[in-house]
């Protein structure tokens, strides 16, 4: 067990993840394993070469090709970490972490955990003090979101606790009524889940939901303003665009990461308390079956993921814990049989449409 801000430090050891930048800035992300190689068309290089430098260490392949060794900052795992469900863009985890206002001491709720992209984020924003309580339905995404952090924090963070099951079920009897600052709603229909998260939250506290679609941002801040106990939802979304900066030649990338999702947030009223009357024109505020698809990943366009793809997606991010439990302890070798690398090249970012 450990506080939320632990994660390796130090020279490089077995159990550790390095990101390699390569020749034309290629990355490639491994865990470093007694033994192990990384292979590209660029030559070979061990991963014995790495163990003892420093981060920040350039070291040469077998090709003589150079390497830029670095531990991964929180944004480039989570974009290279295994994944059973789609995760939160560091975009995205920045502003729900900065729009919630998300602060140390903080008692949080998150639904659902995903791979955990997101609880890393919360984790570290609620410091040593606060409480993280996720969510998640499906017993193989919090697997895989439990190895993720485990992996980059280099051991259990003992503020987080996830509750596999049902947010609507479980939430009445994992938390105290009144006695949640803030919930992070991450799922295909969050309204579902209001009524008990209003019940959670302490007066004043933020719920902020993270949705694919403009029906789906439509149908939260509708159900918000019907229940009468949030203020008004406040909607937005975030676009990054890189800029190509050398010499004279300034200009925008060719490639962004564009929508990925919207935010909408409210704040729990006091029990009783009525909120002033917004002036607004007429809109169609209640919706049935024939306005909206069937609630499901596929009608939201969420990627499907097979049963076989997630078993060996949890045992990718489990070995890449275990890693990182043994370099925790001290042990020089990974134990566990093929407890070894993510040696595939990732890439640092993955542009949204």
């Amino acid at each position: 067990m450990s506080d939320a801000t632990t994660r390796p430090s130090g020279p490089f050891r077995y159990g550790d993840r390095v990101q390699l930048t390569g020749p034309k800035g290629r990355l490639s992300t491994i865990t470093l394993r007694e033994g192990g190689e990384l292979h590209t068309h660029h030559g070979v290089l061990k991963h014995a070469m790495l163990v003892g430098l420093d981060d920040g260490s350039v070291v040469a392949n077998s090709a003589d090709a150079e390497y830029l060794a670095l531990r991964p900052l929180l944004r480039d795992f989570v974009m290279s970490m295994p994944r059973g469900a789609a995760i939160v863009y560091p975009k995205d985890a920045a502003q729900i972490v900065a729009q919630a206002d998300v602060f140390p001491g903080a008692v949080v709720v998150e639904a659902g955990v995903g791979s955990g992209a997101l609880a890393l984020s919360l984790i570290r924003a609620i410091g040593p003090e606060g409480r993280l309580v996720s969510f998640e339905r499906r017993a193989e995404f919090a697997d895989v979101a439990l190895a993720n952090v485990e992996t980059f924090l280099g051991a259990m963070p003992d503020t987080w606790r996830v509750v596999v099951g049902d947010l609507v079920e479980q939430l009445p009897t994992a938390v105290e009524p009144a006695s949640v600052d803030r919930v992070v709603l991450d799922m295909l229909a969050p309204w579902e889940c209001i009524d008990v998260v209003a019940d959670a939250l302490t007066p004043g506290g933020v719920v902020i939901c993270y949705v694919a679609t403009a029906t789906q941002l439509s149908r939260v801040a509708e159900y918000l303003r019907l229940t009468g106990l949030f203020t008004e939802p406040e909607a937005n979304e975030t676009m990054v665009r890189g800029w190509h900066v050398e010499g004279l030649a300034v200009r925008p990338d060719h490639r962004m990461v564009a929508h990925t999702g919207f935010l909408i947030s409210a704040r729990r009223l006091a029990p009783g308390a009525v909120p002033p009357e917004v002036k607004r024109r007429a809109s169609k505020s209640s919706y049935g079956d024939d306005d909206v698809e069937q609630w499901t990943p596929g009608a939201v366009g969420d990627r499907q993921i097979t049963d076989k793809n997630l078993r060996k997606r949890v045992r990718d991010a489990q070995r890449a814990a275990g890693g990182a439990r043994h370099a925790a302890a001290g042990t020089d070798a990974v134990s566990a049989p093929g407890a070894g690398s993510t040696d595939a090249p990732s890439s640092a970012e993955e542009p949204s449409a």
